[in-house]
């Protein structure tokens, strides 16, 4: 799909325009949040299996952010949300309606593209309003329209600028203004921020989250970087092989991972070896024993050549966030402190067992200063319940 060809525009996959409104709000405002549902949906690429039954429910209003690695089947979804892929089977709804078979220009949706895709031909004001052209509306307010989106997103002064007269920022600006001009029901961002520096990345999530907030409209946010994710969404959907591994809200995400592929994926994971009661409730982790992370003990734990099978504990892999591992200098300790990285109020300790295992740590920096490369410490962990997996040889 060219970005300069009219018939390709993102914005033309969404609905007639609705009657005239006032106010940005009401100018942009969806017609009513709308569920989405994808229903085991699959899709391969000669032999690649792009989605391999896929199940997922966007609640009305909410902002969910589908994370995963490249190639994991992210975007094939999105696209088959938006009508430029058809899926080999299953089903797409829309507060209950099969959009499956509908043209992307005839579903209610917007779209915003990683590369912005404006039209360089055509100015600020005439970009955010093409879409509106495209579906009729009359030249009078199309522009009023235009001009109001411009002031929402906060460029009402940069409507006579071409696109290579803005910034990046600014770019995505006007093609997420011209993505709501249509009043979608449903808002697509394709890793919208990607291709930004780090700090706009971070003011224009920010300005995205609230636009999306006080629309209260349904979006569909795509990123492989999980703090975007868990910084923006409602809920965070992670997706590993074409397959969801886990669905939550960040906080649960990130403090309760369902697997250890979502543990190592979202945010930082040491594994520490462990041995795994043979009841699989506890597990015996630098010279403790803790409570397994409720039924999340892996059952195809590797087993140590050195016990009985079915009757002693099992080697497995305890996996902890880098703040909960606490690390104190002890002369007799049987660990050493390998490097330090400053991360500003924290600092990121890499410590190296007697085994060769490397554990990071974050400590508060006036307790790092203490812990220079060299010193042996000792490490422990808080007693609350830890997540196991398959020992890694």
């Amino acid at each position: 799909m060219s970005p300069t060809a009219p018939s390709s525009a993102p914005d033309a996959a969404a609905a007639p325009a609705a009657a005239p409104a006032h106010g940005p709000a009401a100018a942009t405002a969806a017609t009513g949040a709308a569920t989405v549902e994808l229903r085991g949906l699959r899709r391969s690429f000669g032999a690649t299996t792009a989605l391999d039954g896929l199940d997922l429910t966007v609640r009305p209003g909410e902002l969910l952010a589908l994370l995963g690695p490249s190639g994991c089947g992210k975007t094939t979804a999105l696209r088959m949300l938006a009508g430029f892929e058809t899926p080999d089977s299953g089903e797409i709804l829309v507060d209950g309606e099969d959009i499956t078979g509908v043209p992307a220009h005839r579903r209610d949706a917007g779209m915003v593209f990683q590369s912005y895709s404006l039209f360089p031909h055509l100015n600020a004001l005439d970009n955010v309003a093409f879409g509106l052209r495209m579906r009729k509306v009359r030249a009078a307010e199309r522009r009023a329209r235009a001009a109001e989106l411009l002031d929402l997103v906060g460029l009402a002064d940069k409507g006579d600028r071409f696109p290579h007269q803005l910034s990046g920022g600014q770019q995505q600006r006007i093609a997420l203004a011209r993505a709501l001009a249509l009043r979608p029901r449903v808002l697509l961002l394709d890793e919208p921020l990607s291709a930004l520096d780090a700090k706009v990345r971070l003011t224009l999530r920010e300005e995205i989250r609230r636009l999306q907030q006080e629309l209260g409209i349904t979006t569909l946010f795509i990123t492989h970087d999980q703090e975007e994710a868990l910084s923006m969404a409602d809920r965070v959907a992670v997706m590993r092989a074409g397959r969801l591994e886990q669905i939550a809200e960040p906080a649960e995400l990130y403090a309760r991972p369902a697997t250890a592929f979502v543990a190592e994926f979202v945010g930082t994971m040491s594994r520490i070896p462990g041995r795994l009661h043979p009841d699989g409730a506890t597990v015996r982790v630098l010279g403790r024993r803790l409570p397994v992370d409720g039924a999340r003990a892996e059952a195809d734990a590797v087993p140590d050549p050195d016990v009985v099978p079915g009757r002693d504990a099992t080697a497995v892999d305890v996996l902890v966030r880098p703040e909960s591992v606490r690390v104190a200098a002890e002369a007799t300790g049987d660990a050493r402190v390998l490097a330090t990285s400053f991360l500003g109020a924290t600092v990121r300790v890499t410590v190296g067992l007697a085994d060769g295992t490397r554990v990071k740590a974050d400590l508060p920096a006036h307790e790092a200063g203490a812990l220079p490369a060299g010193t042996a410490v000792r490490l422990s962990l808080p007693d609350r319940p830890v997540l196991v997996a398959p020992r890694t040889t």
